[in-house]
C-alpha cells in the first residue's frame, strides 16, 4: 500500500519544489513511497515519468499528487486516467482539492469537478466560436499580415519571369523560400 507521488510542472524554469514538499509532508517518500517527477507541457503525449508512475502502480497503492492539472492533459485524458486507476483498485489524492478517490465523497468530488472542468471548456469554446463569427461578419481577417502588396506580388512575378533567382526574391522581399514559391504558384494571396 504505496504513496507513489506524481510531480510535474510545464517548463525547465519552473521549480517543483513546492510540489515535491507536499508529497513528501504526505508521506510518498517513506519505505514503500516513491515521486516521479518530470519538467514537460501537460499537453504533450510525451511524458515519460507519468508513464512510468502509471506502470510503477499496484493493487492497492495511491497515487498522490498536488492538483488534478498536474495530471492530466485534458479533462477526458484525467477521466481516462481516474478509470484506469479505479479498475486496478489504486485510489488517487489530490492534496490541494482534497480529494481522495479511495472515499465515497472523494469519488463525488472529483467526479463533480471533471464534469465542471469539461463544462467550462466546452462553454469557452463557444464563446470562442461565437466570437470568430461575429468578428469574421465585421470584416477582421485572421492569420499574418501580407508582407507584400498585391502589386508587389506581381512585380516580384515578373522578376521572376525576367529571370532573377529565387535567392535574390527571397532577399529583396524578406520571404522564406517557400513563401516565394507559393506567390509565385498564386497558391496564396501573400
Amino acid at each position: 500500500m504505496a504513496k507513489i507521488g506524481y510531480a510535474r510542472v510545464s517548463s525547465t524554469g519552473q521549480s517543483l519544489d513546492v510540489q515535491l514538499s507536499k508529497l513528501t509532508a504526505y508521506g510518498c517518500t517513506e519505505p514503500d513511497g516513491l515521486i516521479f517527477q518530470e519538467k514537460k507541457t501537460g499537453t504533450t503525449d510525451n511524458r515519460q515519468e507519468l508513464q512510468a508512475c502509471l506502470r510503477h502502480l499496484r493493487k492497492g497503492d495511491t497515487l498522490v499528487i498536488t492538483k488534478l492539472d498536474r495530471l492530466a492533459r485534458s479533462t477526458l485524458h484525467l477521466t481516462q486516467i481516474a478509470d484506469d486507476l479505479n479498475k486496478r483498485d489504486i485510489a488517487l489524492v489530490v492534496l490541494d482539492q482534497s480529494i481522495d478517490t479511495s472515499t465515497p465523497t472523494g469519488r463525488l468530488l472529483f467526479n463533480m469537478l471533471a464534469s465542471i472542468a469539461e463544462f467550462e471548456t466546452e462553454i469557452r469554446k463557444e464563446r470562442q466560436s461565437d466570437g470568430i463569427k461575429k468578428a469574421i461578419e465585421k470584416g477582421v481577417q485572421f492569420g499574418a499580415k501580407a508582407k507584400l502588396t498585391p502589386e508587389q506580388v506581381l512585380e516580384l512575378k515578373q522578376r521572376r519571369d525576367a529571370g532573377v533567382k529565387i535567392k535574390e526574391l527571397m532577399s529583396t522581399y524578406g520571404l522564406s523560400k517557400a513563401s516565394v514559391y507559393r506567390l509565385l504558384s498564386g497558391k496564396m494571396q501573400n
